[in-house]
């Protein structure tokens, strides 16, 4: 059986709680997940998947996701439409855990604990 990594997943609604957990990261679990087909973005030791088609899709802007990348020295402000996963990746390109020190700047950004 497979491990699924824990994510990050921050939906665009602010009325939406930020949630820190187990995540299938297969291609049609993404899709569900994300409303469309994803693209990744990557920095460092993590990244985030987007819905590939959100500015066309006129998805809302997701500026907690936007916050927290550029807070971990990537700027995704025009990018950040709609929810966003983010997680770690290994040297091999496979998913891991998302980084320990992005869910402790997610919780100090968002002043609330993270929903599991």
């Amino acid at each position: 059986m497979e491990r699924k990594p824990t994510a990050l997943i921050i939906p665009a609604s602010l009325g939406e709680p930020v949630v820190l957990g187990r995540l299938d990261t297969g291609a049609a679990a993404l899709r569900r997940l994300l409303g469309g087909g994803a693209e990744s973005i990557s920095r460092g030791d993590w990244h985030v998947y987007l819905n590939a088609r959100a500015r066309l899709l006129n998805l809302q802007p997701n500026i907690r996701a936007a916050r927290l990348a550029e807070d971990a020295g990537l700027d995704i402000s025009d990018l950040a439409r709609g929810t966003a996963v983010f997680l770690g990746h290994t040297d091999l390109a496979a998913e891991a855990d998302v980084p320990a020190y992005l869910t402790r700047r997610a919780t100090e950004l968002f002043g609330t604990a993270l929903a599991a």
